[in-house]
């Protein structure tokens, strides 16, 4: 375990972000539009999976985290946590996202810091993660009218949500200005040239989506987590 608290905090708001996003991906198993996106997205969610094991390890017991915390013990941003919806809206949350965590883990893996081992591991899976996102994004924004539509709804929806991944985490030192800058030049490239239109709406301001860290959740997050927790909440002390 990190000996600063504030590394401490950070590694398991990080891990939340893994952990809840790789449970909303598994939500997809038996049910993807073909066979072969129903692999990725599993492999997607594993990869997050690994990575939530690893940074909640280093607050405490991975599974106590993961199983036995309430609704406002998660410090994940509200961005993972929205429902998978069609899967135009998957996408557009995994575009976003994964483009936030390979510039995060980009730049923990370059300054040496106590995450700098995870990060280097870490930002090589989220490149495919993200590779993966932008190939689907560019193929529903220029593909038929009925997936142009729904993938800008997906965008325009998910958008209010990201202004809350550039809030610094303390003990992590980022330049969260810089990251957020390289963050929105990535994107805008990937929708101009999907044909889609970048968003307009607030992500910063008077009102924002954003206390997620603070273990404020959206509607959506408590059934989730209900489901998640449900096994390990009935039978306590198993193993396997």
């Amino acid at each position: 375990m990190p000996a600063d608290p504030a590394v401490t905090a950070a590694a398991l708001a990080l891990g939340d972000d893994a952990l809840i996003l790789a449970q909303r991906l598994g939500e997809w198993a038996g049910s993807a539009p073909v066979l072969e996106e129903e692999v990725a997205l599993a492999n997607i969610a594993l990869d997050l999976l690994g990575q939530a094991r690893v940074l909640l390890s280093l607050a405490g017991d991975e599974d106590e985290l993961a199983f036995l915390r309430e609704e406002r013990a998660f410090r994940n941003v509200q961005l993972v946590e929205q429902p998978n919806g069609d899967f135009a809206h998957t996408i557009a949350r995994q575009l976003y996202f994964s483009t936030y965590q390979r510039l995060l883990y980009a730049a923990l893996a370059a300054d040496g810091g106590p995450l700098a081992g995870l990060a280097a591991k870490a930002v090589k899976e989220v490149a495919y993660h993200q590779d993966h996102a932008e190939h689907w994004t560019l193929r529903l924004g220029d593909g038929t009218e009925e997936s142009h539509r729904r993938m800008q709804t997906a965008c325009d929806a998910l958008w209010r949500y990201t202004g809350e991944l550039f809030q610094p985490l303390d003990g992590l030192g980022l330049d969260t200005t810089a990251l957020e800058a390289a963050w929105l030049d990535s994107v805008t490239a990937v929708l101009t040239r999907a044909g889609l239109t970048v968003p307009t709406g607030p992500r910063t301001g008077a009102w924002r989506a954003g206390a997620g860290r603070q273990g404020l959740h959206t509607e959506h997050f408590g059934r989730m987590l209900a489901e998640m927790q449900h096994l390990h909440r009935s039978h306590p002390g198993a193993t396997w």
